[in-house]
């Protein structure tokens, strides 16, 4: 039998409010795909952490290609062969991405070289990324094709993946997964987390499950069903989602022919854009990241205001020109897709992280009431099982998913009026995410109206009723969630909504419309 490529002996790692890792074992074989499956704050990142030397174990063994190693930090674990994805990125905002890459690789390398590898890898993968662009331009999801090429260009022996596809059309996942079984055929060892769990059985030959940073199950998911994945990962199967049929009412959110130039020479101009969102209905947004996404969210949110009036318009208001808090005066939240930084102050409690949106805890005279503020902190941990030591806990202490539960939590709990949520499940495990998707149906349910940026595909064909696209810039039609396919969506995710499509689906927009005046 070959000599294992990694091997976790008895890894323990504690901290003040909660111990991540508990007696932990793991065995990787070289060519091997191996899943961990967790629900958040179940130790998976920690664990990936402490592999790629970025964090200490408290207690155990780390064995690499059949020797002891003690690896002290990222670069050491690159010298021995590991490289990895995480899903904060670690990316400096002020440097180009041909810089950030550099600063991984061997230094005798020119800047040149290393932007022509890249070039070359992310033509080869089709990530399609400009090495001269600085960071702080890109979107959540061009950083993570970064995160990607850097990796890759290690030639890595192990290579973790936290989440990798959350930011891929359907047939780019395709082509990453052959390029992923390619790596494997070759000796390359993956350690693969997700939470999709069809993704862990095509890809993965191995899979170890926590659950409260224990190992509660090794498994082969190519003979699990989804199901069962669900109910080693938490205990249960996640309850099936109940999207019924009803009578949308008037149009809350009207965008038309909205025209805006870029903000900077690497954005997205916003390209005649035109759509409706009706109260009772979820209208989904589908794109692969950067295609002016930020954009239109930054427009609809009220962060740009350089819209002419009419051109967005809120209840029947010319809203084009309002900033955030006037438009939340009309009902209007806002979930952005950056947890830390524009969802949250990472340095602030969750208490008074509400602030930000809520008002409903400052007193007439102006005054906080902390008390009342603590409470409903406390009602939304609850509500949406969000694992944080307590009202007063640091974002930044949260693991990704559970600061998602709670940013998300905090807006669905205002009672909107009009919900804007860009990427809501984004890395949160398959529970969390079901209970998520119920909220919103139950919001549309009870008559607000609900715009859903994703590019989880997945995820907003399971709850919208209605799906756009965004390419380059430009919006499809809608087509009702029934009439689309994953295929069809994929190929428009390119911008191939031809004449005949376009024609036929504007004709049954229009035909639904007047069924809306007439009812």
């Amino acid at each position: 039998m070959s000599t294992p490529r990694l091997q976790l002996a008895h890894i323990t790692k504690r901290y003040p409010a909660v111990v991540a890792n508990s007696d932990v074992s793991l065995t990787v074989l070289p060519g091997e795909t191996h899943a961990v499956l967790g629900e958040n704050g179940a130790g998976k990142s920690t664990l990936m952490k402490i592999i790629y030397g970025s964090v200490k174990p408290d207690e155990g063994s780390v064995i690499f290609n059949g020797q002891p190693v003690f690896i002290r930090n990222p670069q050491e674990a690159r010298a021995l062969g590991i490289s990895m994805v995480f899903q904060h990125f670690s990316l400096f905002d002020t440097l180009t991405v041909a810089e950030n890459v550099w600063l991984g690789l061997d230094k005798s390398l020119a800047l040149a070289e290393v932007t022509r590898r890249i070039t070359d890898k992310a033509s080869e993968y089709g990530l399609d990324i400009d090495p001269s662009r600085p960071v702080h331009t890109l979107s959540v999801g061009e950083m993570q094709r970064v995160e990607i090429i850097r990796a890759l260009l290690t030639n890595p022996k192990l290579l973790i993946l936290d989440e990798p596809t959350s930011v891929l059309t359907p047939q780019a996942v395709e082509k990453l997964f052959v390029v992923l079984k390619k790596l494997a055929s070759e000796g390359c060892s993956i350690l693969y987390i997700s939470h999709k769990l069809h993704e862990i059985r095509e890809l993965c030959t191995a899979c170890t499950v926590l659950r409260g940073g224990k190992v509660t199950g090794v498994c082969n998911p190519t003979q699990e069903s989804n199901a069962s994945l669900s109910r080693l990962m938490i205990g249960a199967e996640p309850p099936a989602l109940e999207h019924r049929a009803v009578q949308t009412g008037p149009v809350v959110l009207q965008v038309q022919n909205l025209k805006l130039a870029r903000e900077d020479q690497f954005g997205v101009d916003l390209e005649q854009v035109a759509m409706q969102v009706r109260a009772g209905e979820v209208v989904g947004i589908a794109g692969v990241s950067g295609n002016g996404q930020r954009e239109l969210l930054y427009a609809l949110s009220g962060e740009d205001t350089r819209a002419e009036a009419g051109m967005v318009q809120i209840f029947g208001q010319a809203a084009g020109r309002f900033g955030p808090a006037h438009r939340r005066k009309l009902g209007v939240h806002f979930v952005p897709e950056e947890r830390l930084g524009r969802g949250a102050v990472p340095t602030l409690g969750l208490a008074h992280n509400l602030m930000l949106t809520r008002t409903d805890a400052v007193g007439a005279s102006g005054w906080v009431k902390v008390g009342a503020l603590q409470e409903q902190a406390r009602g939304i941990i609850a509500r949406f099982k969000v694992k944080a030591g307590g009202p007063n806990a640091a974002a930044k202490s949260l693991s990704g998913g559970n600061l998602q539960k709670f940013i998300v939590g905090r807006e669905i709990d205002a009672k909107p009026k009009l919900l804007i949520v860009s990427q809501p499940t984004w890395g949160v495990d398959v529970g969390a995410a079901a209970q998520i998707r119920g909220e919103i149906l139950a919001l549309r349910d009870a008559g607000c109206a609900v715009l859903v940026v994703s590019e989880e595909l997945d995820e907003l064909f399971e709850i919208c009723d209605r799906l756009h696209v965004i390419a380059k810039g430009r919006l499809s039609p809608s087509i009702a969630r029934a009439e689309a396919t994953v295929a069809q969506i994929g190929e428009w995710m390119s911008g191939l909504w031809n004449t005949s499509t376009t024609s036929a689906t504007s004709a049954k927009s229009a035909g639904v419309e007047v069924q809306h005046a007439q009812a």
